[in-house]
C-alpha cells in the first residue's frame, strides 16, 4: 500500500509540473482549437511589424493624395477639359511639378506643355477640382534658367536641390511692393522644383523629370517663335544655367509652411488639408 500511495504522489507531481510547463489545453472544445486561435492572433502582429520598417520618407510620402489610387488620372481628365484647344492648342505633356514663390514658398502644381502655351494650374486633390490655372503663352517666353537655389548674403534661410525658372518679360522688373507682398502674383517669372513623390515609383519619376521638362519646354517656345514671332521682341529662348535667386532674408512663414507641407494636398490627422 505505501508503495501504492507514493506511485500515486509522484503520478500526481508530474501531472502537476506537466501542467505548468505546458500551456493549458484543458478548456472546452476540441485541444487543438485553442493553439490554431494563438496561432492567427500571431498574424496581424508580424504585418504590423513589417509596417514599422518604413522610413519617414516613405510614412510621409504615403500622405500625398496625388498618390491615392485614381487621384491623379481624375485630375488630369479634370484639367484637360479646361484646355482651350483655339488658344491653347494640343497639349504635347503634363508635369507633376512644384512652384516655389518669391518669398520660398512651395506649392504642388500640375503644368501643362500644349501646342502655344504653358499652362501652371492648382489642383485640389482633396475636392477634385481645379482652383487656379496661370496661362503663359508660349512666344512671350524669352529663358529658361536652371541651377541651384541661393539667397541674398544675409539670409536666414535655405534650400537644397536645384530648379528652373521661366521668365517671359525679360524687360519688366518686379516692384518694391510686388518683393515685399508674399501675395503677389504679377511677377513675370515662375519658378519649379521637384515634387516629393518623384521616387515613388518609374511613372512618378517620369512627370516629375525636371530636366525634360526644360528641354521639352525649350523646343515648344523655339516653335512657338517661330510659327507665331511678338513684334518688337526678340524672336528665341535663352537658357541659361545659373543659380536661381530668392530674394527673402527671414522666411519664417515660408519655413513653417515648407515644414508642414502646407503647400501641398496631404492627409494632416482626421483633417484633409
Amino acid at each position: 500500500m505505501a508503495e501504492a500511495e507514493e506511485t500515486t504522489v509522484s503520478t500526481e507531481e508530474q501531472q502537476q509540473q506537466e501542467q505548468f510547463l505546458e500551456p493549458d489545453s484543458s478548456s472546452s472544445g476540441p485541444g487543438d482549437s485553442q493553439p490554431a486561435a494563438r496561432a492567427e492572433s500571431t498574424e496581424p502582429r508580424a504585418a504590423a511589424a513589417v509596417s514599422l520598417t518604413l522610413t519617414p520618407d516613405q510614412f510621409k510620402r504615403r500622405k500625398f493624395f496625388v498618390l491615392r489610387p485614381g487621384s491623379l488620372n481624375q485630375a488630369l481628365k479634370d484639367i484637360d477639359a479646361l484646355v482651350d484647344k483655339e488658344v491653347d492648342g494640343t497639349v504635347h505633356s503634363i508635369w507633376l511639378m512644384v512652384e516655389v514663390d518669391h518669398w520660398n514658398n512651395e506649392k504642388e502644381r500640375i503644368v501643362l506643355i500644349t501646342e502655344n502655351s504653358l499652362l501652371v494650374c492648382k489642383y485640389d486633390f482633396v475636392m477634385f477640382n481645379c482652383d487656379q490655372v496661370q496661362r503663359i503663352p508660349l512666344n512671350f517666353v524669352d529663358r529658361i534658367s536652371h541651377g541651384a537655389f541661393t539667397f541674398p548674403k544675409h539670409s536666414l534661410i535655405q534650400r537644397d536641390g536645384e530648379g528652373v525658372r521661366v521668365f517671359w518679360d525679360r524687360l519688366r522688373e518686379p516692384s518694391f511692393i510686388s518683393r515685399w507682398n508674399p501675395f503677389a502674383i504679377d511677377f513675370p517669372f515662375v519658378t519649379f522644383t521637384n515634387h516629393p513623390v518623384r521616387n515613388v515609383n518609374d511613372t512618378l519619376a517620369a512627370l516629375c523629370d525636371i530636366e525634360k521638362f526644360r528641354e521639352q519646354l525649350k523646343d515648344a517656345a523655339l516653335r512657338a517663335h517661330s510659327i507665331k514671332p511678338v513684334p518688337g521682341k526678340a524672336n528665341g529662348v535663352l537658357v541659361l544655367n545659373q543659380p536661381l535667386l530668392i530674394e527673402a532674408y527671414v522666411g519664417l512663414m515660408s519655413f513653417l509652411g515648407n515644414q508642414n507641407k502646407l503647400g501641398y494636398c496631404m492627409a494632416r490627422g482626421n483633417i484633409g488639408f
